[in-house]
């Protein structure tokens, strides 16, 4: 039914538009007691086999939803409705600000892929901060916080930005998330080098440490997929010297070539970073190295072309605790998060590992034996 109304309405709107339209019905959804109860009831059924321990906090499963659909923390408990056990809010920067100019996000139908140069659109983290100190959950769920630059801050003060979005928004986050990889940003990949990277994870780690003394907040890094091997061995290294609980593989490629992309090279060429099914075999690449190099000295996050169960599996295998869609979502619709956990249920069961803990990395540690 979801891919008849999906070629019938949304193919034929705006994609920003249509994402802001689900978004609102979502929303209202999740608003109604008795009919979100349904709703939860058939998206969102439990595995207790799928139940994770990562963080230092208790996930109902492994799979999230990724940054960048929920930008402002308005949907939470509507994605939670829909089966999210975790939903990651954001990128959200020190500044309200509109992001780029649209047109700013594309379909590619054929690669089941998207293209976005949004900007980081976003209220700002003295509004979504407010926004999340006022709420009052629906649904139990795991609350990640996405931070990134506000554009007009210069590099050389990105630190500041940064702690100041940390400041704000650290004791409402179950986790936190530096987001130095965006495509969408001038500039803010360069932060990824270990040499900007470590004062600002230093500061960031710093600045959540003082303004939430009741518990420590755990601290990931979200990379990009255009990293070189060798840079994301030093990313990887950094982090455990550093002491962060994670990192999050990967966001966006601004690669094109070698994709394998169908669809109209008119959109193809579009700037922006790309996400979605071209994506998988290279954010699984980058998952794995990262495994290899830390083990379970960190909490691997893969994200990246992550369609359905299968997916999602081979992330764990590979090395991921937790595991991030988003772009399926949009081709999938509302059963999305269903699927994926029915699938994974199905697939543990049929396993040789007695419990999802034991089968993440289980086959890059056979790799690299």
């Amino acid at each position: 039914m979801y891919e008849l109304f999906f070629h019938l309405v949304f193919k034929r709107m705006d994609p920003e538009r249509a994402h802001h339209m689900a978004v609102r019905w979502i929303r209202l959804t999740a608003r109604v007691p008795v009919l979100r109860t349904f709703v939860a009831a058939f998206f969102a059924p439990r595995h207790k086999e799928l139940r994770t321990e990562a963080l230092g906090l208790r996930f109902h499963s492994p799979f999230g939803l990724a940054a960048g659909f929920d930008k402002n923390a308005v949907a939470i408990d509507g994605m939670a409705m829909l089966g999210f056990d975790h939903v990651e809010i954001g990128t959200v920067t020190g500044e309200p600000q509109p992001g780029n100019p649209k047109k700013r996000l594309f379909r590619l139908l054929p690669d089941r892929a998207l293209i976005n140069r949004m900007g980081f659109n976003n209220e700002g983290s003295a509004a979504v901060a407010e926004r999340l100190h006022a709420r009052v959950p629906v649904f139990r769920t795991v609350v990640g916080v996405n931070i990134g630059k506000t554009k007009a801050v210069p590099e050389a003060d990105a630190a500041a930005d940064y702690v100041k979005s940390t400041e704000r928004l650290a004791r409402h986050a179950d986790y936190l998330v530096v987001n130095v990889s965006s495509p969408n940003t001038p500039g803010l990949r360069n932060l990824q080098a270990t040499e900007s990277l470590r004062p600002l994870l230093t500061a960031v780690r710093a600045a959540a440490d003082r303004t939430v003394t009741d518990r420590r907040v755990p601290l990931l890094v979200k990379i990009a997929p255009d990293l070189a091997d060798e840079d994301v061995d030093a990313v990887a290294d950094l982090a455990v010297e550093l002491g962060l609980d994670g990192i999050i593989a990967t966001n966006t490629t601004i690669a094109r070539e070698g994709l394998g992309l169908t669809s109209d090279p008119a959109v193809v060429k579009e700037t922006g970073g790309l996400s979605g099914a071209p994506l998988k075999a290279r954010s699984l690449e980058v998952l794995r190295r990262l495994y290899a190099r830390v083990g379970d000295r960190l909490v691997l996050v893969g994200v990246g072309g992550i369609e359905d169960a299968e997916d999602a599996w081979q992330r764990i295998l590979a090395g991921a605790t937790l595991v991030q869609g988003y772009s399926a979502f949009i081709y999938e619709g509302p059963g999305y998060a269903r699927a994926v956990h029915q699938g994974l249920a199905a697939r543990l069961k049929a396993s040789p590992y007695a419990t999802l803990a034991d089968a993440v990395g289980a086959d890059t540690r056979k790799a690299t034996a």
